[in-house]
């Protein structure tokens, strides 16, 4: 195979608009330096307890969960390109504004509000894809989409790590203007395609009546609530094994994975049967977490996320694919916000539940966390037949 029909094969034949969605992906995330140092910025820019700071991210958090069900209402009565161009300027302006405030309760404010957009374009954006992309080509395009991403949110990490060593006042104006570009990329180059008026009917009631779209929300809050572990309990615990530097670099292989590997699967895993290759993934993922119960250096560290992260890049791009079957077309911002819901309740219940299951111990974390993946893959399997049935319906 010549290297042009090999790239032919990985990245042709997506429609332009869903370039432009994915090059503001892209930018936007490259600039995404703020988030993961906002409780170094709280306690050391602006002297904040730890109380004081742990509670600016519960605000945080509790406007993250009314974020995705907002922004999915939006999306399909404002339109696609209207919420997700509203949300990054929105982004851009609470990002400054945070960056300027200095009394708790202006922070708090900010960091409420900001919880509420600067997530709020994800179920425009899995809309605006299902919209625009054929159902064959969407398993390629959202694993497009996530490997866009995690590019970008490694590097921006990686850049915002060096920056705020200088001053944080850097980091607001760099994520503010990824953002601005980011809405104003796609307001000019991505066309609405929200349905027509006379086919807005139902809301989240309709949404919440689908059993099989909230049964697949349960296994995605199960898959999250494992995955998410990354973020909270796995650095907490692997510090009582190594130092931080070995388990960075350690962890540093889940991101070089992700950007070789997963472009070069995307789309032969998307011609696999959908709910089965999720199936799969969600269970290798949780086997990986369940090793990670005798990981006793960095080498068999590496081990472990080398097989959870091959799970990971298995679920890249199905989920989404699978909401885009399920969905009505003038509730797929709806069905995504629901989608995006299971992610937001995941981002707070992971570290209450991983915290309280490492004090009785290392073992009993990564073993129960594995069993969430297994039980999450095991009711992926059982819903297969009724997606299957879904997606045709909704394709034909």
């Amino acid at each position: 195979m010549s290297t042009a029909t090999f790239l032919q094969a990985k990245v042709g034949g997506l429609p332009k608009p869903f370039w432009a969605l994915w090059t503001g992906t892209l930018v936007n995330r490259l600039g995404t330096m703020v988030l993961p140092f906002t409780g170094v910025y709280l306690t050391q820019a602006r002297g904040l307890s730890l109380g004081a700071a742990g509670l600016v991210m519960a605000v945080f958090g509790a406007g993250s969960l009314a974020s995705q069900l907002l922004a999915g209402v939006l999306a399909d009565r404002i339109g696609r390109r209207a919420t997700l161009a509203g949300s990054m300027l929105a982004t851009a302006a609470t990002m400054l504004a945070l960056g300027f405030s200095t009394t708790l309760p202006a922070i708090m404010a900010s960091m409420f509000v900001l919880g509420l957009v600067v997530d709020a374009y994800r179920p425009a954006s899995n809309a605006l894809v299902a919209d625009l992309v054929s159902p064959a080509e969407r398993p390629r395009a959202y694993g497009l989409l996530f490997w866009a991403i995690n590019l970008g949110y490694a590097v921006g990490m990686t850049g915002g790590g060096w920056l705020a060593q200088q001053g944080f006042a850097l980091l607001f104006w760099i994520d503010a203007i990824s953002s601005v570009v980011f809405a104003v990329l796609v307001w000019r180059a991505v066309p609405e395609t929200k349905p027509e008026v006379a086919e807005q009917e139902g809301g989240f009631g309709v949404v919440l009546r689908d059993r099989v779209m909230v049964a697949f929300t349960l296994v995605i809050l199960g898959n999250a609530l494992v995955y998410l572990q990354t973020v909270t309990m796995l650095p907490v615990a692997m510090a009582k094994v190594m130092g931080l530097g070995e388990f960075g670099l350690a962890m540093a292989l889940n991101g070089v994975l992700i950007v070789v590997v997963q472009p070069l699967v995307s789309d032969w895993l998307g011609r696999r049967d959908l709910s089965l290759t999720f199936a799969l993934g969600v269970a290798v993922m949780g086997g990986g977490f369940a090793l990670t119960a005798f990981v006793s250096s960095p080498v068999w560290l590496a081990a472990t996320i080398a097989v959870w992260t091959i799970g990971e890049i298995v679920t890249a791009g199905i989920a989404g694919t699978i909401v885009a079957a399920l969905a009505p077309a003038h509730l797929r911002g709806r069905y995504s916000g629901l989608f995006g819901f299971a992610w937001s309740l995941a981002s707070v219940l992971a570290p209450l539940v991983g915290s309280r299951l490492l004090d009785v111990g290392p073992k009993t974390l990564w073993f129960s966390i594995g069993g969430i993946g297994l039980v999450s893959a095991v009711g992926m399997v059982a819903l297969a037949p009724a997606i299957r049935r879904r997606a045709a319906l909704n394709e034909s």
